[in-house]
């Protein structure tokens, strides 16, 4: 049988994680400090770090696992520093190993730095898999397990909590159940608080994962809780801890935007909306949960890594629609293209601009920064005709949100522009002295009848117009100093009239917070690229 017409859609929630009314808790341990920080290109500073922190702990995440402060100086210094922040959510853990082979655990130096962090709880992984026992440690399955006793009984005389990371443990059951499990044995005889069984290889489906997290629950989970640890090799990562949380786990590792050694950690940014969201688990608050878009932008533009656009629930492609069909469904009815509501996480709905998106779609933007506006008004159908017009001269604006906001305010008569411009001129020279010396521009802007010229030097002729332009401006804008361009593409629209041919530049901008698109498009890469970054500027600056 069909749907019956008119009837809600059926609820989102997944049922396995209700136990009556109740929503029950997961503890979210964010490891982009340590775990994130061994990603290809992250290297954090100690102010990055701290600033990570305090991110973190805005958006209500409880566990931070900082660092490992027997790996660098850089390390000890920021658990010096951190002890200055004011927490409100979260406790900071530090990360260490179980002592060496052979050593007393008093006299290990890594587990002495582990303790001088200070931190209220303390994160210790030991070897799961007999065979990194024996080939990789080089030592005895008999002395790993006094390394495990003796490390966690020693940190848990020391620490509020013991979180015990067992490394390769999915692994390391498969291979040999019996010992996999004994080194658990050791760890909850020593005082561990928590047993995280690591999927460390990234390598486990979902079905493994959750068997070997029961067997675990049920020979400890009256004891100790149990949580996971996912690595994202196989493309897993996220359904292998939600598979661990259907077992049974109420503690869950991963970085906040899925960062990590080789293909990343767990996304933890995807597996809190999915609990809290569909599961009917509470992490954090439904007020926290609306920060979640701004925290992981924040994390990744830190880290100055560029957020995927098509990543779930934060990703600027997360609840975009193109086709028209999608557009009016969305309109009429959200859930039919939307598994949760945007605004939920603090991510927004997306119209994308083509001539494939109808006349309502047009609409539906124009009313996001003027509601009064009907579909009769005339302002709506000067906005269709020039969105045709310039998409017919190679302009697109269904990756240049911020281009189009502009073209709407202009038609609205809300737009005023905040400079102009009295000329620029570019040098270039070949070869160049060094990287930054390729190219120099010469701009002269005009801001309320206050004229002001500035000269940059860059790599190559748009980077130095871009550093010109805004040297110039942020006399009289200091707020762009928060603004950079994270990409920059060119796209030939006439490849058969060579180097006479139009160009259409497209740019990606971002304060930190919020990221926008631009475009511009000339016969003159220059001159294309200029269009693009004056919309870019004049877009933060009309925000």
């Amino acid at each position: 049988m069909g749907a019956v017409a008119g009837a809600a859609p059926p609820s989102l929630t997944v049922a396995w994680q209700r136990e009556g009314t109740s929503m029950k808790k997961v503890e979210l341990l964010d490891t982009t400090l340590r775990d994130g920080a061994q990603s290809e290109g992250i290297s954090f500073s100690v102010r990055d770090k701290l600033a990570i922190v305090e991110t973190l702990d805005g958006l209500g995440i409880p566990l931070i696992e900082a660092g490992n402060p027997g790996s660098n100086p850089k390390d000890l210094e920021f658990f010096r520093e951190v002890r200055h922040l004011r927490l409100t959510h979260a406790q900071l853990a530090a990360f260490g190993a179980t002592r060496r082979p052979g050593v007393a655990v008093a006299d290990d130096p890594q587990v002495r730095s582990l303790l001088e962090a200070g931190t209220a709880v303390l994160v210790i992984f030991g070897k799961s898999w007999d065979f990194h026992v024996t080939d990789v440690l080089k030592t005895t399955t008999d002395e790993n397990l006094n390394m495990i006793r003796d490390t966690l009984a020693y940190a848990k005389a020391r620490a509020e909590r013991v979180v015990y990371d067992a490394e390769h443990f999915f692994d390391g059951y498969r291979a040999n159940p019996a010992y996999a499990l004994a080194t658990l044995d050791a760890a909850v005889e020593a005082g561990a608080d928590v047993l995280c069984l690591c999927e460390t290889n990234g390598g486990r489906f979902p079905e493994e994962v959750a068997e070997a997290t029961q067997v675990v629950l049920e020979r400890f989970g009256r004891r100790v809780a149990v949580g996971v640890h996912t690595h994202n090799d196989s493309g897993l990562a996220v359904a292998n801890s939600l598979a661990a949380v259907r077992a049974g786990a109420t503690h869950v590792q991963g970085t906040l935007a899925g960062f990590g050694e080789r293909c990343g950690n767990a996304n933890l940014a995807t597996i809190l909306a999915n609990l809290q969201l569909k599961a009917g688990y509470a992490c954090i608050t439904p007020a926290q949960l609306k920060g979640l878009v701004v925290a992981t932008r924040r994390v990744a533009e830190i880290a100055n890594i560029t957020l995927p656009d098509d990543l779930p629930y934060v990703g600027a492609k997360a609840f975009t629609h193109k086709a028209g069909m999608h557009m009016d469904g969305v309109r009429k009815c959200s859930e039919s293209f939307e598994h949760v509501p945007p605004e939920s996480i603090g991510n927004a709905r997306r119209f994308l601009m083509s001539e494939i998106a109808g006349r309502s779609a047009v609409l539906a933007r124009i009313q996001r920064i003027a509601p009064a506006v009907q579909k009769t008004d005339k302002v709506v159908d000067e906005v269709v005709a020039q969105l045709k017009a310039l998409e017919q001269q190679g302009y697109q604006f269904e990756g240049a949100d911020g281009s189009f906001e502009l073209l709407m305010r202009k038609a609205l008569g809300t737009y005023q522009p905040h400079f102009t411009l009295e000329h620029y001129q570019i040098i270039s020279e070949r070869p160049a002295k060094n990287q930054l010396e390729g190219a120099a521009a010469i701009v002269k802007i005009c801001v309320e009848g206050h004229k002001e010229i500035s000269a940059a030097e860059g790599d190559g002729p748009v980077n130095a117009l871009d550093r010109g332009l805004r040297k110039a401006l942020e006399r009289f804008y200091p707020v762009l100093a928060e603004v950079r361009l994270t990409d920059y593409k060119v796209r030939v629209l006439e490849g058969n009239r060579a180097t006479e041919a139009k160009v259409r530049v497209l740019i990606e901008s971002t304060d930190g917070l919020s990221v926008w698109s631009t475009v511009g498009v000339s016969t003159d890469i220059i001159e294309a690229s200029w269009f693009a970054l004056v919309d870019s500027i004049e877009y933060k600056l009309s925000r």
